[in-house]
C-alpha cells in the first residue's frame, strides 16, 4: 500500500512538472485521433510553451486508398484568440510525409505546411484542433496536394 501511494505521488509530481513547463493540463505528450484526409492516430509532443512536434499514422480512402505517416514542427501563437477559459492558438509549421498507395504501392514523399487552430481545455487534459495542410509532392513526381482534418488529443 505504501509503494502504491508513493508511486501515485511521484506520478502526480512528474505530471505537475510537465504541466508547469508547457502551461497545459496533463503532460507534454498528447495522443488522439484525426478525422479527415487522412484519418488515423495523432501524436503531439510539446518541446516548449509554443513549439511542438506533431506526427500521425493515417489512412486515406480517396483514389483507391493509401497509408501515410507524417511529422511536423508546429509554432503556436496564443495571443491572437482571447478566450475566457483554456487556451486557443493559431498554429503553423512545416514537415514531411511519406504516403504509400494501396493499389499501386507507389511511394510519395511530400513537403507539408500545416495551418490550424487548436483549443486546450483549462482543467481537462484535452486538445481539439482543425487544420488544413497544403503539400508539395517531391517524389515520384512533383505535384500539389492538400489534406486536412479535425481531431482531438488526450495529454499525459
Amino acid at each position: 500500500m505504501k509503494k502504491t501511494a508513493l508511486i501515485i505521488i511521484l506520478l502526480a509530481a512528474v505530471a505537475g512538472v510537465a504541466s508547469a513547463q508547457t502551461g497545459r493540463a496533463g503532460g507534454s505528450t498528447g495522443l488522439g485521433i484525426i478525422f479527415g484526409e487522412p484519418t488515423g492516430v495523432s501524436f503531439k509532443y510539446w518541446t516548449s510553451r509554443t513549439v511542438a512536434i506533431d506526427a500521425a499514422a493515417a489512412w486515406s480512402f480517396v483514389n483507391g486508398g493509401s497509408f501515410q505517416a507524417h511529422a511536423d514542427i508546429l509554432f503556436h501563437n496564443f495571443d491572437i484568440f482571447k478566450v475566457e477559459k483554456g487556451r486557443m492558438a493559431l498554429y503553423y509549421g512545416f514537415g514531411g510525409r511519406i504516403k504509400t498507395e494501396t493499389d499501386t504501392e507507389d511511394a510519395h514523399v511530400s513537403f507539408r505546411v500545416p495551418v490550424g487552430i487548436s483549443y486546450e481545455f483549462e482543467r481537462a487534459p484535452f486538445e481539439i484542433f482543425i487544420e488544413i495542410v497544403p503539400m508539395l509532392d517531391l517524389a515520384p513526381k512533383t505535384e500539389g496536394d492538400i489534406g486536412g482534418g479535425l481531431g482531438f488529443r488526450y495529454y499525459f
